[in-house]
Formats: C-alpha cells, structure tokens, sequence
C-alpha cells in the first residue's frame, strides 16, 4: 500500500530535514519505521535519521525495548530510548492517586480526581511518550524543522480516524508524519513478513491484538485475560489491583483489573478488591448530590457557593473522608465558605499578576 504523504512532508525530505521515527514494540510502528526508510532511501533523503522509544518501565513487555533494538539494527540507525526520570508509568498512577487525596483534603478539588489514564485524558501518552520526545528533538536539532513519524491508523479508533496525515505543532518546528493512517491490520503484518522480520512476540505467542502496555487502558477484555496469563505480568496486575482498592477507581472506567485474573490475587486482595467496590458505589453515590455550578473549573472555584451548596458539600465531604479515612479539612459550610473565598482571591491576585 502507498504511504500517506502530505506536500509539505515531501518538501521536508527534498530539504534533508531530520526524520525521528517513534517504536513501540508494536506492528503499526515497526512497519512504519521500514516503510518509511524506504521511502526515504527511494527519495534520497540524506538527512538525519533515528528511532525514538519512550520507555514507560514496569508496564511494558520485557520484549519490547530489545525488539526496538533488533529493528534500529536492522535499519542501520541509532535508538534513543527515552525514560521519566520521576519515575514510570505505573509509579505516576500511584502517585496521582497521592497527589488526589492531598488536593481532596485541602479543597483544592470538590471530587476525587481517578488515578488512572482514561481514554480522554492520555496523560501517559502526553507526558511520557509525545512531550518527552518533542523536547528531545528539538533539543538535538535546535533551528532545525524536524519530521515526527507515528504509526498509528485510522482503524484504531474514532479520534484516529478524523486525523490528518501530517501537521505540524504550534511554532512548526516539528511535523508529526502517519504514514500509516490508512492501512489495514493486514499491510501491517505483510510489510513486517515480506523482509524476513517478525512482529513483537506477544502477537503470537501471548495472543495479543495489540502491543502496548502489558495492561493498557485502551485494551479490549481479550488483550487483558492474554497478558494476565504471562507469567511476567503477574507482579505488575497484583500491583495495579493494589491502586484499584486503595483508589476505589476501576482501571477501565467500569472494568476492574482485578475481576480479570482474581486466581492471582491472596484472599486479602479479593477482599479488599470487594470492599473497594462497595466505597466506589457509596463515593459515587455522595458525590452525585454536588451539582456542576458547584465544581472547580480548571482547578478553581468559579462563585461562592450559596450556603445550602456549602452545606451540600460539606456533607460529601464528611461522608468520603469516613470511607477513606481521609484527615479532610474544611467539612463544614463556615470553613468552606472561607476556603472558596480564599481561593478566589488567590486567583484574582493571580490573574492580575
């Protein structure tokens, strides 16, 4: 199948511009990067050329990153491998969870914020796989217009299918490239093959349809009974069960990790995974009595609350901070009253700085 190539893509290559080609591990990436080389050898590019992984720790297959290495081999090209100095992907999700109950003590939220990445909100793509490589190139090619090659498709999903093939970010310094957006799942697998390559081992051999995080919030039900079986993500799923019931938050949305392979965990998670269900079901049931003129937007409170919010609030409040043992301040309609008009200020102050 032919690539998707917007004009302005094919001017970058004409002028030699750095091309940096993102590897998951994943088929969609793998074949992108050799389809991609080609058409690049075909069009002479002499410019820069490299692959980009964005290490995400203990959620990924222990194949991944040696997979990416035998493809940069392969290519003849150098592999930068990128990794939260802060720590990974699962230690972002606990200590969001951390970060949620200090905010939900303080008032500096009015509900608990889930710990989880969700498919809306993508902050383990945005802060640990396209900001972090976004700096790095421009850091390694400064005044230079660099190309960003992904491998995603418009069959994955509704957002990917209303994307372009190309754009650029906001000063254009870097153009993100999809050369794959309209190929099928079946191209992918043949442009892998016909080289003598093989695809990420979990295809195959763990039976994966996709290959991402070994739990990913975007994995189907199937995906996530295949990497409970594996061995090496056992470890990993009793971790992240553990977040679910100190959170009361399920991974999926309505779909708890833990209810996938409840054979790995000890009596005391599936206890614990039962007793996190029963305080979601209560926590969801108190915070349904906030109403939206009552919630922070963008972190700060928009009005004072009338005093029948205040004492609205003030009721969930003390409710919650029971369920979790929480040391919540401001649990009453006076000390919220005062807290919102602290708040307030601080953001008027703030605007007119």
């Amino acid at each position: 199948m032919a690539l998707a190539i917007a004009p302005a893509i094919e001017r970058l290559i004409a002028t030699d511009a750095p091309v940096a080609i993102g590897v998951s591990g994943g088929k969609d990436s793998q074949a992108a990067a050799l389809e991609v080389c080609d058409h690049l050898d075909r069009a002479g590019h002499a410019g820069p050329r490299l692959l980009v992984h964005a290490d995400l720790g203990s959620v990924e297959w222990r194949d991944s990153l040696p997979h990416c290495q035998d493809l940069a081999d392969h290519l003849g090209l150098e592999l930068v491998v990128l990794r939260r100095q802060r720590g990974d992907l699962m230690s972002r999700w606990e200590s969001r969870w951390q970060s949620s109950v200090a905010r939900y003590e303080d008032l500096a939220t009015v509900t608990l914020v889930p710990c989880w990445s969700t498919p809306a909100m993508r902050f383990c793509t945005s802060e640990m796989k396209s900001h972090p490589i976004a700096a790095m190139l421009r850091r390694r090619f400064p005044g230079r217009i660099v190309v960003n090659v992904t491998g995603v498709r418009r069959a994955e999903s509704r957002r990917r299918a209303r994307l372009d093939s190309a754009d650029p970010d906001r000063d254009g310094r870097i153009w993100t490239w999809r050369p794959l957006l309209d190929w099928s799942e079946e191209a992918v697998f043949s442009s892998i093959t016909r080289r003598g390559l093989d695809p990420h081992p979990a295809y195959g051999r763990f039976g994966m349809s996709r290959v991402s995080c070994r739990f990913c919030i975007m994995s189907s039900l199937p995906d996530l009974i295949a990497a409970a079986a594996q061995p090496e993500s056992h470890d990993l799923y009793r971790r992240m069960v553990a977040l679910e019931i100190a959170s009361s938050f399920a991974f999926q949305g309505g779909r708890w990790l833990g209810d996938i392979a409840p054979h790995l965990l000890g009596s005391e998670d599936r206890n614990g995974l039962a007793a996190a269900k029963e305080r979601a079901r209560l926590r969801i049931e108190a915070e349904r009595r906030i109403t939206r003129p009552m919630l922070y937007v963008r972190g700060w409170p928009t009005r004072m609350l009338t005093d029948d919010e205040a004492d609205i609030l003030a009721s969930v409040r003390r409710e919650v901070t029971a369920l979790f043992g929480f040391r919540s301040r401001f649990l009453d309609r006076d000390a919220i009253h005062g807290r919102y008009d602290a708040l307030l200020a601080e953001r008027s102050r703030r605007k007119a700085a």
